[in-house]
């Protein structure tokens, strides 16, 4: 009989730290085609408005194969109910056996999610950041913020949104939260994209938006930013010549980003060919393929690939095994 697993003890079985190393284990995985992932598959729906992204894969040769399931359904606010949900579950790969259920609410996507800017930004960032730029104000948008503490040295953040009263409740749900109390970030809100991209050199962009959010032209040299929210077709954040621009471009997978991430718009206008993009595996693997000086534009696209729901996975069954709850 599989074991179920609810939230609340989900959340005591992640050690963020040791997530951010296994995260990056993973990329390099991944980018060494030792990771069996099949292509995302979508649903998508208009009335109400939503959507579920399903993901699966496994490691060769290793004790288990993932099956993840993340729906966003962005009316349920209106009903009192969280926009995000689903489950992990994780099978045997010798015998195909269910041996855990992971009823995260989607609380682990959004965890990975937030890790998985936080590697892009310890490998890519520049050495000196006066402000790290967040552009949105949703649940990812405060995570990616919490998961970069642990990599960058900063204590000045400014918060992009369309929607004034949601970037001030965001800064105050932030600033009640005793790690940022602890970190010591000097936080502001914006509605003027040009005057966060003029002072911020770590930018990260958490939006579902559907049209370019941050043109080529407002980004100044020295800058890294961190693309998450084009996760799906017909999402867009950055301008396209923006990826062209870039000095060095990353995807956490080159086949995804082609075909639903920000990369796909400038491959689609043949602005950039698909051989510029590199994967973030082969940064973490090998240093010298990243930033050789502070004056490059980086950027990363990430559009969630499945190795990140296997690797948190098996750190909920290694740390529920090792009898953590």
């Amino acid at each position: 009989m599989a074991t179920v697993l609810k939230l609340d003890e989900i959340k005591n079985l992640v050690d963020i730290p040791q997530l951010i190393k296994d995260i990056e284990t993973g990329f390099v995985l991944y980018s060494e085609d030792r990771v069996k992932v099949p292509p995302v598959r979508f649903l998508h729906f208009d009335d109400p408005p939503g959507n579920v992204h399903i993901k699966y894969g496994f490691v060769v040769g290793d004790n288990y194969y993932v099956v993840k399931m993340a729906s966003g359904f962005y009316k349920n606010p209106d009903l009192g109910l969280p926009a995000s949900n689903g489950l992990i579950l994780l099978f045997s790969q010798k015998t195909g056996e269910l041996k855990l259920i992971m009823l995260d609410e989607c609380w682990l996507t959004d965890i990975r999610t937030a890790v998985a800017g936080a590697v892009a930004a310890k490998h890519l960032a520049p050495k000196t950041i006066t402000h790290i730029g967040i552009v949105g104000t949703g649940v990812q948008a405060g995570l990616q913020l919490e998961m970069l503490q642990h990599v960058v040295d900063c204590n000045s953040c400014i918060i992009w949104g369309r929607n004034p009263q949601k970037v001030h409740a965001l800064i105050d749900e932030l600033q009640s939260k005793n790690n940022f109390q602890a970190w010591g970030l000097k936080l502001q809100g914006t509605q003027d994209m040009e005057f966060l991209t003029s002072q911020c050199e770590l930018i990260v962009t958490t939006t579902s938006a559907k049209a370019p959010l941050i043109k080529a032209d407002q980004i100044k040299k020295g800058t890294h930013i961190t693309a998450m929210g084009a996760d799906d077709h017909g999402k867009q954040e950055l301008e396209a010549p923006l990826l062209a621009k870039a000095d060095i471009l990353m995807a956490d997978s080159v086949s995804q980003c082609v075909d639903h991430g920000e990369c796909f718009h400038a491959v689609n206008n043949k602005l950039i060919e698909e051989n510029v993009i590199l994967e973030l595996g082969h940064i973490i693997k090998n240093p010298s393929m990243g930033r050789t000086s502070d004056g490059q534009i980086s950027i990363v696209d990430l559009t969630g690939v499945a190795i990140q729901d296997i690797q948190i996975a098996k750190m909920v069954n290694r740390s529920f095994m090792e009898g953590k709850l």
